[in-house]
This record gives C-alpha cells, sequence and structure tokens, in this order.
C-alpha cells in the first residue's frame, strides 16, 4: 500500500511540474492514451486600463486657465449638455470670473475616489482676484464613464460652493475719478470739467451776424471761417453742423455775442481735452469699454461702464489714470438677498501725468500744419525730451466723449486723422538723408571733407540718365519762358564733399553710393551706417505707438544710388529723424524720446520721473562728426546754402538739411531736419527740430518756414515772420508761384 501511494504521489508531481512547465514531455509523455491529437488554441486577453478620472479634470481646469470655454464644454457628461448649451455655459463661467475680477486662476488636483464607472475627484482652486484678494476653494468634482472617458457632470458649485441653490456673485464697485494729464509747466491737457458742445442750425442765421459767427468759432475750435462758411454752404439750410466743445472760460465770449444760427447744448460733464485737443494723436482719446474689450477690463476690476484709453499716452498710462478700483463681492441668493462677503478692497485715487510738452510750442507745431498733412517733431538735444509732436490732419478728442452731444462728430473726422503721422508715418526721407551718405563716405576712409566733385545737370553711370534738382528747376523757368540763369537753376559746380551737402549735389552722392557698391564691394555701408543712426528699428518711445520704418542693404546698382539720396524703398519716421538730428547736435549720442515728465500721485513722491535715457552711439569719429556739422551749418548760413532763403534774418544760430523726396504719389514730400546752437547765449536747452510736409513741393519753401516758426517760438514765444508761399503760421497757405522760394532743392 505504501508502494502504491508513493508512485500516485510520483505521477501527480510530474503531472503539475509538466503542467506548470510548458516543456514537451508532459502527461501524454507519461500516459500517451491521454494526448490530444491537436494542440490546444492558446488564449490573448488585452486588459484595457481604467481612464484617468484626474487627468480628465486637469484637462477641464487647464481649459478654465485660457478661458477656452468651448474645450471645458466638450468635457461635459451628455446628461450636463442636455440641459446647458455651450453659449449658458460659457455665459456662467465669464459672469463669475468677471464679477470676481478674476485676473487667473490656479489649481492643484489632490484626491479621487472611483469605481468603475463614477468617479469623485477633489481638487483645490485659487480664483486671484484684482478687488476680492485670493479666493481659495476646495472642491468636489464628480464625473461619469462615457465611452470609455471620464465627463464632467455639471453643476455651478463647481465655479465655487458658494453658488449652490442659485446663489450668483455680485461685486459693488467703487471708481476713483479718472486721473488728470497736464503740460510740462502744470497746464491741464485733459482733465474732467463741465463743457458745452457748440453748432450751427444752418437756418437759423442772422445773415448779419454770420462773420462773428464764422471768426468767433473759428477761434474756439481752431477752425478757418472760410471753412466755416464752406460747411455752411455745402449743408444747406435747414441743417446742424458740430462744431466743438468749450469751458465756460474758453467761450466765455462766444457766449456772451450768441449770434443767430449759434446752438448751445446744456452743460456736460466730461473727459475734457482743452483747446479741442493738445497733440491728440500722442495724448490720445478715451472711449466707453467696447463689448470686445469688456471681459478683459471687468477681469482688472473694471464695472463695464467706464471709459478707457484707446491711444497714445492715455492708453499707456491708464493703469496710472484709471486709479485703484475698489469693490465688495458677495454673494447673492435668488431673491437678492446677501448670503455673505467673499472679499473688498479700498478705492484708491488716480495718479496725474506731466507730459514733456511745452504747450504754446505744442499750439504753434499744430498751426503750422494744420492746412497740410505732414508731421513737426521738437526734441531737447540733450535728454530726448519731446517738447512737441503735431501730425495733420489732426482731430478733436473730445468727439469721442459719450456725453458730448456733439459725439457724433467723430463721424467727421478727417480720412487718415488718428495716425501719427510723427511716430507712425513712414516715408523716404529724400536728401535730408544724404548727412548719411556723407557719414558713410567720411568713415570709409575714401573720401575727406575736401574730396573734388564736378557737380552737373546729369549721372550718366547707369543705363539712364539722372538729373540734379538744378536741371529740374531749369525746365520749370524754360517752360515759364526764362533763362537758366539763377542760382538754383545752374549746375552747382566743383564741389568738396561738406559743399555738395551744403548744395544738396544729387551727383555727387550718386557717385558716392555707384563707388561704394562697384568699385569697392562696400554696399552695405550706408545701410549699416543709417542703422547706426537709429533707422529701421523703433525708437523706444514706448508711451506713443511707433513705426520701425524700413532700411534694407542694396541689391543693385540702381538700390544703390537711389539710396544714397534718400529714395527707393527706405521708409523713416518723422521721429527716428528728429532723433538722429538730436545725437549730430550733442556729441553722438542717441537718446530714447520721451514724452511723460513724471507721473504724480495725490500725496507724496512721483512714482516716475523723467531721466535722459542713452540707447545708442552714431558710429562717427568726432573728427568726422565735426565735419558733418559744419556742413549742416553752411547749409543754413552760406549763401548758397538750400536752407538760406528762408531763413534769412533769423536771429539765432542754427544747422541742418533740406530734402526733397519723390514720394511716387503726387508732388514730393517737403523734409527739413535741423537743430539750434544757442545754449550757451540764451540759457534755454538746444533743440532738434524734423518736419515733413506731404505731396506739397520743396523742403526749402515748406519745410524751412515750420522749422523757422518753431525755432522762433521757442525763442520768442511765436512765430515772427510771414512767408510769401507758405503763408502766415495758422492760416491757409498763399497759392505758390514757380519759383517763390529763392533756392530749391530736392
Amino acid at each position: 500500500m505504501k508502494v502504491f501511494r508513493w508512485i500516485n504521489i510520483i505521477l501527480i508531481l510530474a503531472f503539475l511540474s509538466s503542467c506548470s512547465s510548458g516543456g514537451t514531455g508532459g502527461i501524454s509523455e507519461i500516459f500517451p492514451s491521454l494526448a490530444t491529437p491537436t494542440p490546444l488554441p492558446t488564449a490573448h486577453v488585452t486588459i484595457i486600463p481604467a481612464p484617468d478620472a484626474q487627468a480628465a479634470v486637469t484637462a477641464f481646469l487647464q481649459a478654465l486657465q485660457k478661458d477656452d470655454f468651448e474645450t471645458m464644454y466638450a468635457l461635459l457628461a451628455q446628461q450636463s449638455r442636455d440641459v446647458l448649451t455651450l453659449e449658458d455655459f460659457s455665459q456662467r463661467w465669464n459672469t463669475a470670473l468677471n464679477e470676481m475680477s478674476a485676473s487667473s486662476v490656479e489649481f492643484a488636483v489632490n484626491s479621487s475616489l472611483i469605481t468603475p464607472y463614477k468617479a469623485e475627484v477633489g481638487y483645490n482652486v485659487t480664483y486671484k482676484t484684482v478687488l476680492a484678494g485670493d479666493l481659495q476653494r476646495n472642491i468636489v468634482m464628480r464625473l461619469v464613464i462615457e465611452e470609455g472617458a471620464w465627463k464632467v457632470i455639471w453643476d455651478d458649485t463647481i465655479i465655487m460652493p458658494e453658488l449652490a441653490g442659485g446663489n450668483v456673485l455680485k461685486m459693488e464697485y467703487s471708481v476713483p475719478a479718472r486721473g488728470d494729464i497736464y503740460d510740462r509747466d502744470g497746464l491741464p491737457v485733459v482733465s474732467q470739467a463741465d463743457a458745452f458742445a457748440f453748432g450751427i442750425q444752418t437756418d437759423q442765421i442772422d445773415l448779419e451776424m454770420q462773420g462773428a459767427l464764422t471768426s468767433e468759432l473759428g477761434k474756439l475750435c481752431g477752425f478757418d471761417p472760410e471753412y466755416i462758411k464752406d460747411q455752411i454752404e455745402a449743408s444747406g439750410p435747414g441743417n446742424y453742423l458740430p462744431m466743438c466743445e468749450g469751458t465756460r472760460e474758453e467761450a466765455q465770449r462766444l457766449l456772451a455775442i450768441s449770434p443767430g444760427g449759434l446752438v448751445i447744448s446744456d452743460e456736460y460733464n466730461s473727459r475734457y481735452h482743452f483747446g479741442t485737443g493738445l497733440a491728440p494723436q500722442s495724448v490720445g482719446y478715451t472711449q466707453l469699454i467696447s463689448p470686445e474689450q469688456l471681459n478683459s477690463y471687468r477681469r482688472l476690476g473694471y464695472n463695464g461702464s467706464e471709459s478707457v484709453g484707446q491711444s497714445g499716452v492715455e492708453k499707456w498710462a491708464e493703469e496710472y489714470l484709471a486709479g485703484q478700483h475698489g469693490g465688495i463681492l458677495r454673494v447673492v441668493g435668488p431673491n437678492g438677498q446677501i448670503v455673505s462677503t467673499l472679499g473688498q478692497s479700498t478705492a484708491q485715487p488716480a495718479d496725474s501725468i506731466y507730459l514733456t510738452l511745452d504747450s504754446n510750442l505744442q499750439k504753434y507745431a499744430q498751426r503750422s500744419i494744420e492746412f497740410f498733412r505732414g508731421a513737426v517733431v521738437v526734441m531737447e538735444v540733450d535728454t530726448g525730451r519731446i517738447l512737441a509732436i503735431a501730425s495733420a490732419p489732426d482731430f478733436d478728442p473730445n468727439y469721442f466723449e459719450a456725453n458730448n452731444p456733439n459725439a457724433g462728430g467723430a463721424n467727421l473726422l478727417t480720412e487718415g486723422a488718428l495716425l501719427n503721422r510723427a511716430t507712425q508715418g513712414q516715408y523716404p526721407l529724400g536728401s535730408v538723408f544724404k548727412v548719411i551718405t556723407m557719414s558713410a563716405a567720411l568713415e570709409s576712409g575714401l573720401w575727406t571733407k575736401d574730396s573734388p566733385y564736378d557737380c552737373k545737370y546729369d549721372f550718366t553711370r547707369l543705363n539712364e540718365v539722372l538729373h540734379d534738382w538744378t536741371w529740374s528747376h531749369c525746365q520749370d523757368r524754360i517752360a515759364g519762358g526764362l533763362f537758366c540763369d539763377t542760382s538754383d537753376s545752374i549746375p552747382s559746380g566743383l564741389l568738396n564733399l561738406q559743399e555738395g551737402l551744403m548744395r544738396s549735389c544729387n551727383p555727387y552722392f550718386w557717385e558716392i553710393g555707384w563707388d561704394l557698391y562697384t568699385n569697392f564691394d562696400r554696399g552695405s555701408d550706408i545701410a549699416n551706417m543709417a542703422r547706426a543712426f537709429g533707422l529701421g528699428a523703433p525708437t523706444g518711445i514706448q508711451q506713443v505707438e511707433e513705426a520701425a520704418g524700413q532700411i534694407t542693404n542694396p541689391a543693385t546698382t540702381l538700390d544703390a544710388v537711389n539710396q544714397a539720396i534718400g529714395q527707393g524703398d527706405m521708409q523713416v519716421t518723422p521721429l527716428q529723424v528728429a532723433r538722429f538730428t538730436a545725437a549730430i547736435a550733442n556729441g553722438g549720442t542717441l537718446y530714447r524720446p520721451q514724452i511723460i515728465e513724471k507721473i504724480q500721485p495725490i500725496d507724496g513722491d512721483p512714482k516716475l520721473v523723467f531721466r535722459p535715457e542713452a540707447n545708442g552711439t552714431l558710429l562717427l569719429r568726432s573728427e568726422n562728426l565735426d565735419i558733418l556739422r559744419e556742413a549742416m551749418q553752411m547749409v543754413t548760413q552760406d549763401p548758397r546754402g538750400t536752407a538760406r532763403f528762408n531763413l534769412r534774418g533769423l536771429q539765432f544760430d542754427v544747422a541742418g538739411k533740406t530734402g526733397t523726396a519723390e514720394s511716387g504719389n503726387g508732388k514730393s514730400h517737403a523734409w527739413f531736419a535741423g537743430y539750434t546752437l544757442n545754449a550757451a547765449d540764451t540759457g534755454l536747452p538746444d533743440i532738434a527740430i524734423a518736419v515733413i510736409v506731404e505731396n506739397i513741393g520743396e523742403g526749402s519753401e515748406y519745410a524751412v518756414p515750420i522749422f523757422r516758426a518753431m525755432v522762433e517760438t521757442y525763442y520768442y514765444g511765436s512765430p515772427q515772420r510771414i512767408f510769401y508761399d507758405f503763408g502766415p503760421i495758422g492760416e491757409p497757405p498763399y497759392t505758390p508761384t514757380p519759383f517763390g522760394g529763392g533756392n530749391g532743392l530736392p
């Protein structure tokens, strides 16, 4: 029996060993009769892991951080989407986040309870709010399995537990008054003020008082009386013409006269721009928050009914001018009862902005170009401080004030008036660019100030003949039945390099561009010098929108000669030109232009005070910079200098360069860039001035008079001279005659 028992044990062990090892010598070998005729199939089972519920919650909350409500909605369970549309879902989140003034959301998923078909995931969420502080909550999100994925069961408590039972969030806002803007001397530029809107009812005009009506409105609104008369005639009887706005003090005389046809609104309170707008494109304007901006501003603590900066300083300084909003965030029940208070903050008053602008200089800068399209920039040479920055056509920022009865006047804005031509206008520079070409020539070592060139009518290096500006003047005189016997109509003759700049000899500078490109394999020298002068890149002004312009390396000989005289594909802004002109004057330092003098809170020290910031250097050795400055003084002082004619009698020393840039569309653009040299005698900082007048003619005839007007205003307080072609500052220009300018130039 024992032997038989041991035999059974051995057989069983052998059987188990064979089964577990999977070897060939198994039970079939021991018991051949039990072997199967064919092997049994092997079963392969794929195990599908359960989806990660925490990952689904993480995806939902990450989408929340991006305000990606569409993705969040797609993660909802079908049962939730059946009773809640995407629009309703998005609105609930937007409303809650806006009421909180939530600037950002942080979260951490920290626990989960999962069964095969349901899950509960706990997470911590922190709403970083502007007005109510950090709101931190521990929340449990419920999920279900749908089509192999976890989906969220919607509940308002996912936003915040306090929203159970139909409760909502409500913010009670405290909004400080918007800060004021002043000029450098503390004169108001923009402030909250009571004002009147003025207009004309054309069928009520007293013809005997029409002169007084147009004259007084012209003074108040900055319009030419003839322009107002034209508007009346064009409008016809029975129509209302919006004009402008004014405070009681500004409109005192007009209010006293009250001529027939004048319509005066009820006095209203507004964000008021004095004098119909000082430097409106640079100071900017405010407007009610638009629907597209609403969510962004609500998250910053605005209630949505405010006017905010839309451009210029008003936009750049929004944080300072708006002050710190205050608010109390509450949970409110379905019946309007207050359930609890979640957080609160106290409003802080706004700061005031002081600009670097000189109101008087700015006023005359705007008047000098109001009948043209163009720009004027006046800058201190040693600091980058902007004293005046004008762009024409301009506009009245008061048109954008919601309380202004003339607000519809915004529809009357001249096309292009919102463009800041001083910082965003991009133009070919014309012959002003020759100061850069001359600098590149001197630095190359291939030319000296005495290098000679015979400046004739024509330049014949290319397949086509190019003509000097004197040739064009000669053709004009011939067409008028005259002889080419004046200094602006005969070739300039033998010149050295400084005289070439003084006479603005095109062939001389074409020759430099051609030579560098063709003979010396230095075709990029001029472009590189232009970049060193700050062209082709933003100036860094920051407080005002600006364009970068464009400087490219020439690809052909024609590109090279065109670039040498400031033509071709180059683009510059007047601000860039004023900046490098200042650098020439100050010894080579490029300063960042600035328009903010200080930001002043109601109490305490200023938050920001103007400080000069050097951000570049001209690549000119001191001896070459001196040669350039001498040549620029010759432009204004030598009897043959191209700017001399319209600077005769000016009591102050100035230097500069004229330019007449082909626009490709109509007449040429008139340029002048120059600076003063009188700091030692006057005690006033020297200034650099850049002027462009679009599609008008030659720089000597139109840009130089504006330059002179700015210099005289800076030293005397107002322009001192009336120009024949240009006309009085602030009045329409006279009709130019063919030869009124005397020393025209390219």
